[in-house]
Parts: structure tokens; sequence; C-alpha cells
């Protein structure tokens, strides 16, 4: 399933989600025209690598930047277009409503907390891990929890595949959000198994949606079953 767009108007103009979809782009511009080597050097140096703090020891001192910093820098860095392009359509789908609901300021720090949550479920399942992680999904991940919580029943436009089939349907957050929930740990479970050899960081995605779905839950949030009519 592939999300399009959702029916949930907002109040203001959303202009957090907007530069933080502007910056990763940018970030992406910037790699896509580096050499190789020097793309790889960014990588190294930016990206987060789980043994540099269970360890803290750095893997290529060479590069090292301030202990935790790129705890946050490699939420900016992305592995290809279509990396980038999914995951800026879901920050942009599901991001907007959630910054609306909690102002500027709060979303930030909360889109920030999210992408730290997951990393730090990911370390904890491979905390050897030298294989670099780059990517905004988990930060993505805690605003799709959020939704979760506040708007269950918002219809999503979603295209689905079925076979040589494509059909557009409008399905509720809730469906779409718990499949996609679930496919990370399914397909996550084989990377258990044994040390990583990189690919996609499915656990990351875990540890960033169940922080923002538990967030919302603890702080007593409500689903809206009327959406903002101003």
């Amino acid at each position: 399933m592939i999300p399009l767009r959702d029916e949930v108007p907002t109040r203001h103009f959303p202009i957090v989600t907007v530069i933080l979809i502007a910056v990763n782009v940018l970030v992406y511009v910037y790699q896509f025209f580096l050499p190789d080597v020097q793309l790889n050097i960014m990588v190294y140096k930016w990206a987060y690598i789980p043994i540099e703090y269970t360890r803290f020891e750095q893997v290529y001192p060479e590069l090292a930047v301030p202990f935790g910093l790129t705890v946050f820098t490699s939420m900016f860095l992305h592995g290809g277009f279509m990396h980038l392009a999914g995951n800026m359509l879901y920050l942009w789908i599901f991001g907007n409503n959630i910054e609306d609901q909690l102002g500027k300021i709060k979303f930030i720090i909360f889109y920030l907390v999210s992408g730290i949550a997951a990393v730090a479920l990911f370390t904890a399942f491979d905390p050897s891990s030298e294989v670099p992680m780059i990517g905004a999904s988990g930060a993505i991940a805690g605003v799709m929890g959020a939704y979760m919580v506040l708007f269950p029943n918002a219809r999503i436009h979603t295209i689905i595949f079925l076979g040589f089939f494509i059909q557009a349907v409008r399905v509720p957050a809730k469906i779409l959000l718990v499949f996609w929930f679930a496919m990370q740990i399914i397909f996550g479970l084989p990377s258990l198994m044994g040390p990583s050899q990189g690919g996609v960081a499915w656990f990351a995605h875990v540890g960033g949606f169940a922080f923002g779905w538990l967030y919302f839950k603890l702080t007593n949030k409500k689903p809206y079953n009327q959406y903002w009519n101003d």
C-alpha cells in the first residue's frame, strides 16, 4: 500500500514540516553531486553507527565529530532518491496534522526525540554494528505513531497493488498504519538472526512508531472524530 494523501485539514500552514522536507531534499541534492569517495566520507562522518555509542569508540577517528551529533545528522541523510521520496511523502501526509496539534516548537522536539527513540531500539538489537545508519524514517515513524492515536479513523487515499491490478482506495488510518507497523516487524525479524549487513533498519522504524504512539497514549490525547472546519 502506498498512501497519497489524507483528508484531515489543518488550521495553520505546516512550516516546520515544509522546512524539514526542504532540508532533507537540499542535503540529498548536495549528496547527489558529490564524487563517490567524498560521498562515502560524508556518510561515514555524519551517519549514526551503533558501536560508537555502545563502546564509546570511534570507528573512523579521522572523521570524528562531537559525541551525540550523528544521532541527529543521520536523520537528514538518505541512501537514494526512492529512500528520500518515500520518507518525504510520509512526512508530508502525516506530519502536517501532528504539527498542527503540537505547534511548531513542540513538533520539532517531538520529531527529533522520535528519531532518538528509533536509533535507541535499533542499537538495542544490534549494539556491535559498524554499519552506518541514515534516513529520516525513524523520526517519521514517530509522527505516524502519533497520527495513529489522534486520527485513527481519518481516511487515507491509498494505492493498493493486487497482482497486475492497481486500485485506488480510501483506507482508515488505523488499518494502513497497523499494516505498515506489522510489516516492519515481519521484515525485521530475519535481521535478529545475525550481525547486521546493512539494508533497511526495520527496528528503527518500530522504535520511532512505538515512541510516538506511547507518547500520545500516555499524555491522554484523545482521537479526533471531527476535523477542523474553521
